[in-house]
């Protein structure tokens, strides 16, 4: 992040603006939004601005720039098509440590202007550090199509009520509350202008919280749990669904595979804790048990608290959601299951390796590698030909399952697969065969997080089309006899 976002209350507050043109006058209508004390040094004014000068909405000094002028100013702004007087504004703001940006010049300035979404008094801010403002603007108006034009005044609502539910409310209560209040009843009734009937809402409501908080006599009561699937690491792979129960939860217990780019989506204020088992590459803290995780689900949710268990993948595929919820269910703890895309639909995608072909696989089977128990595997029928095995966590047993494919009938001539970060930026895609393919991940060393894929599929190009089979020599397989 280059720029801290930050929101600066300049009502009456010392502004000089240098320049007199049109970029300059963009630049004084937001000041003049804001309430600033406005000055500006420009020669000569465009007529509106001339305007304005006349009406007293600004003070116009009709002369060249000289650093003097940014004495006592709180920022400045410089907006002439001169690059000299440009350069020179910024050197005397930054020499009386002021604020400072020069339109279009992100390294004359100190500051930039943001793409702004006014709803006030919410204002969304929407910066690209200047290099991007096409795409600024163009994300600004994807935000704006989804804001209600009334935004502003569920905004004022709130606050005109904000003191007296923090007399009514305690801390703990006052967050679910409001959460009730904008996502309910109220919140929409506001939205469509129809304040009466929402403030008749809010105060029965409000009574109705008090009454359930006395009669809790002090206790939190139970929380909830959030099992949410992260999917295979890509953050804009998380469905809308996690994304709001992230923004709500007040724990997050996460494990290795999640990155931090999603754990990013939580809300900022979440207490996170790490949760992750072994001690595998990429790992980022002690081992914890299973039984642990158990501990700290049913610890937190009794605390009357939101928890949010997040693992890679989704929870219900080797993601030992469903032990969770029968402890969840024994203590009487409710729960929401948040579906993830689980890693190997997120690879094939990534790799560009349909997982089902009408003429290749007609099924796909996921298999854990991690551990390998032999005899809880049929090798018989996973060596069957026309279908898709996904083994995950199976890198650390990779010559394993080869050999044991191998002794079960599947060709050495097989197409194989090693998706290594799959979706992650620094993703690798290996191709070869069975009878190559553990060797050739020893060489490149591919290391967890990755992904064994065995299976006709395997060998198709789907950048050349998807009825076209890759060069065979590059999926090590041998030419066709005559």
């Amino acid at each position: 992040m280059e720029h801290l976002p930050i929101f600066l209350r300049l009502r009456s507050a010392p502004t000089v603006v240098v320049g007199g043109g049109r970029v300059a006058q963009r630049k004084i209508d937001l000041l003049l939004r804001c309430g600033a004390d406005v000055t500006v040094v420009a020669p000569e004014l465009r007529e509106d601005l001339t305007q304005y000068a006349a009406a007293g909405r600004i003070r116009h000094l009709a002369e060249a720039f000289q650093p003097h002028h940014l004495d006592g100013a709180r920022i400045a702004i410089g907006a002439t098509d001169r690059k000299a007087v440009n350069t020179a504004v910024s050197e005397a703001a930054r020499a009386r440590a002021i604020p400072i940006n020069v339109v279009d010049d992100p390294e004359l300035s100190t500051f930039i202007f943001p793409a702004i979404i006014d709803r006030s008094p919410v204002v969304v801010a929407v910066g690209s550090a200047g290099n991007a403002p096409v795409l600024t603007r163009w994300v600004r108006e994807q935000i704006e199509a989804l804001l209600p034009a009334t935004l502003g005044a569920l905004a004022r609502f709130i606050g005109e009520r904000r003191k007296a539910v923090q007399l009514a409310l305690m801390p703990s209560a006052r967050r679910p509350f409001w959460e009730r209040i904008v996502g309910g009843k109220v919140g929409s009734q506001v939205l469509r202008g129809d304040e009466r009937s929402a403030q008749g809402d809010f105060e029965r409501e409000l009574r109705a919280t008090q009454l359930t908080a006395s009669a809790a006599t002090g206790d939190a009561g139970l929380g909830e749990v959030y099992l949410i699937g992260a999917g295979p690491g890509d953050p804009d792979l998380l469905t809308l669904r996690a994304l709001q129960l992230l923004q709500q939860a007040d724990v997050v217990l996460y494990d290795r595979l999640v990155p931090p780019a999603v754990l990013e989506r939580c809300r900022r204020d979440a207490q996170r804790v790490f949760v992750g088992k072994g001690t595998t590459q990429g790992a980022r803290g002690p081992h914890t048990d299973q039984e642990q995780i158990h501990e700290l689900l049913v610890r937190f949710a009794r605390q009357g608290l939101r928890v949010a268990r997040l693992k890679g993948g989704d929870p219900f595929v080797f993601g030992r959601g469903g032990e969770e919820i029968e402890v969840l269910t024994r203590h009487g703890i409710s729960y929401v299951v948040v579906p993830g895309i689980t890693a190997a639909l997120g690879a094939g995608a990534a790799a560009g390796i349909p997982l089902t072909h009408r003429k290749l696989a007609q099924s796909l089977t996921l298999v854990t590698g991690h551990p390998l128990e032999d005899d809880a595997l049929d090798w018989h029928a996973l060596a069957r030909p026309h279908q898709t095995i996904v083994f995950y966590m199976g890198v650390a047993h990779l010559g394993h399952i080869v050999s044991r494919l191998r002794a079960a009938g599947a060709p050495p001539t097989l197409p194989a697969a090693l998706i290594e970060r799959a979706t992650l930026p620094g993703q690798r895609t290996l191709r070869g065969t069975l009878e190559n393919i553990a060797e050739r991940g020893r060489e490149a060393h591919i290391c967890p997080p990755a992904l064994f894929l065995v299976g006709e599929v395997a060998a198709l190009n789907i950048e050349a089309g998807i009825e076209a089979i890759a060069p065979r020599e590059a999926a090590g397989l041998p030419e066709p006899s005559e």
